[in-house]
């Protein structure tokens, strides 16, 4: 994606000039259609709009003949040929080809559908550029993250994103940081409070935030047939833990592919439930929304519904257990998960149809693909804790909400999955027992696996510290799982998230018991709640709605710490610092 010119001045004004027409654009739309009235006069705004069509096509030029390799500069550009020609064809034909409409019926759409490209093309490619900047790209992380909310904030204030008379600042911030942390916790309904617009903002909020904002920008760059620099893959490699640059490319293009594949087919999937609770139903033509909304935010953990009592009223229907739950899980494995055992399962399949062709080429196919220890520990953990916590909450929860139901099991085990991760509940959580939330809040802390959508402490590092336990009890001189030795750098890494989250959680309760000192809530909701908040869960015993001003902020903060780590927070403050050279010498403790 690096690119020489030969005239630096001339690049640098170029750089400029797409900055500041690239937020002009975005202001244009932001008034175009975020009002009910317009602001401007709508002939000033269509003008800005042809205007900047022309800036960016002539920026195009200039680059071009600026550029040392113009052979590269097409090659990396080739999609900005077709958009063009399509353009000027329009522009041309409108008269001939849409004779009965008029010509900027159809002009102006086009225009517009050309500026949201260039817009999106360059905030993208920023992105990637940023976070490979400089020699720390947690901070970059970090500081898009916050940007991706500020922005979500703004755009839901607008008019024509809510139907509230007023939306406060601290609300905006809040629904834009519940759906950019995938967290799920509201203070304004999602399905009431917000228009077709707003829910669409927080829709993208929630695909940026689950799949990543930088992925997705490095995802943009790979389809434009721009390769990542060395620099930029480095950064990547960092934020997707990847082990290798070697394989950085096909890792990213797996997570955008697996994503849309995923949530297209639970979109699908979806799509007959709706019918089985009437009164609740959304309208037919909205079906398809409601379908791709509750597939994305399941897919991603975020918890979200258009629903007012999340999937309560579809308590009985099986979609919610053989599409939302399946969601759940996958989308809480994590992606290197899910790329490792899509590799296995080709391998196994490609192994097996050779052997029927060509039998003779059996001995010659090489080593076969096999689980990594990440993919074994973390199937291994999430099946456990899935079972371990269904079996509890059935243990400890007299289902007194929910005593007309013939599936026990089956609504307990849905909490159980969705508790870990992504925030839909099938019962009032506030109706629960004690025990029963104790349970879930323990759920909440573990949370989902490495590189996923999930939060809390991860399965891994769950599985490595009782380990550690296991190890220590045996007198074992090394930690191992399945046959392998975890490197001391990991368990220490391991514990230290461990007590950081938990450090965290007393935190921030305690933080919030003295914003919600007189609301009259028990100190176990409000553990509950700062604890979903941090593990960006979603469940609520009825907390969220009554939140103070101080408390919502609390809970912004923490939903923030939650979705992006204590651990990268704490790497992002540490990354520049040099390990000592030295060691002092030991001296026997007495532990216990």
């Amino acid at each position: 994606m690096k690119f020489y010119y030969k005239n630096k001045k001339v690049e640098q004004w170029v750089i400029a000039f797409n900055f500041t027409a690239t937020a002009t654009v975005i202001a244009i739309f932001v008034i175009l259609y975020g009002f009910d009235r317009a602001v401007l006069p709508l002939p000033i705004l269509h003008v800005a709009e042809i205007s900047f069509c022309f800036y960016f096509f002539a920026e195009k030029i200039i680059r071009f003949f600026n550029a040392e390799s113009k052979l590269e500069f097409l090659k990396t550009n080739w999609f900005e040929i077709p958009l063009l020609l399509v353009l000027l064809l329009i522009a041309g034909g409108a008269d001939r080809w849409f004779p009965l409409l008029d010509r900027d019926v159809v002009l102006l759409p086009a225009i517009t559908v050309y500026l949201i490209l260039q817009v999106l093309s360059k905030v993208c490619l920023g992105m990637v550029q940023f976070a490979s900047t400089g020699k720390n790209p947690t901070i970059g992380l970090i500081v898009l993250f916050v940007i991706l909310i500020c922005a979500g904030a703004g755009l839901l204030m607008l008019p024509k994103a809510h139907n509230l008379d007023h939306m406060s600042v601290t609300d905006a911030f809040f629904t834009a940081t519940s759906a950019t942390c995938v967290t799920g916790l509201i203070v304004v309904d999602t399905g009431e409070d917000f228009t077709l617009i707003g829910q669409t903002i927080i829709l993208i909020l929630i695909q940026l935030g689950g799949l990543g904002i930088v992925v997705f920008g490095a995802v943009l760059a790979l389809l434009l047939g721009q390769a990542l620099s060395v620099k930029e893959s480095l950064a990547m490699q960092d934020l997707l833990n990847a082990q290798t640059l070697r394989n950085i490319s096909m890792m990213i293009g797996f997570i955008f592919l697996g994503t849309v594949v995923i949530e297209a087919i639970g979109a699908v999937a979806l799509m007959p439930m709706w019918d089985n609770v009437l009164l609740s139903a959304p309208a037919p033509e909205m079906r398809w929304f409601y379908s791709v909304f509750h597939s994305v935010s399941a897919f991603c953990n975020a918890g979200f519904s258009l629903f007012n009592k999340s999937l309560i009223d579809y308590d009985a229907s099986f979609g919610v257990y053989t599409v939302i739950a399946p969601l759940i899980i996958l989308g809480g494995l994590g992606f290197g998960v899910l790329y490792n055992l899509t590799h296995v399962a080709a391998d196994h399949v490609k192994r097996f149809f050779r052997r029927k062709l060509n039998p003779a080429s059996a001995l010659s196919m090489g080593i076969p693909q096999r689980l990594q220890l990440q993919t074994k520990i973390v199937l291994a953990t999430s099946l456990i804790l899935i079972i371990t916590g269904a079996v509890l909450l059935m243990l400890f929860e007299h289902f007194s909400t929910i005593t007309e139901h013939h599936d026990h099991f089956r609504i307990a085990l849905f909490q159980s999955v969705t508790a870990r991760t992504a925030g839909f509940n099938t019962v009032d959580i506030s109706s629960l027992s004690e025990a029963s939330k104790l349970i879930l809040m323990m759920l909440m802390f573990i949370g989902g696996s490495p590189g996923s959508t999930a939060g809390g402490i991860k399965t891994v590092t769950l599985a490595i510290v009782i380990m550690v336990i296991y190890a220590t009890l045996r007198k074992r001189r090394e930690v191992e799982i399945f046959k392998r030795s975890i490197r001391m750098g990991v368990v220490g890494r391991a514990i230290t998230v461990m007590l950081l989250f938990a450090g965290l959680l007393i935190l921030m309760t305690m933080l919030l018991t003295l914003a919600e000192h007189n609301s009259g809530w028990s100190l176990l909701d409000l553990a509950f709640e700062t604890g979903s908040a941090l593990g960006t869960v979603g469940l609520s015993t009825g907390v969220t709605p009554t939140l103070t001003l101080a408390g919502k902020w609390v809970i912004i903060v923490t939903m923030l710490v939650g979705r992006l780590g204590p651990l990268t927070l704490l790497v992002g403050l540490t990354f520049n610092l040099k390990p000592a050279s030295y060691d002092y010498p030991s001296e026997p403790l007495m532990i216990g």
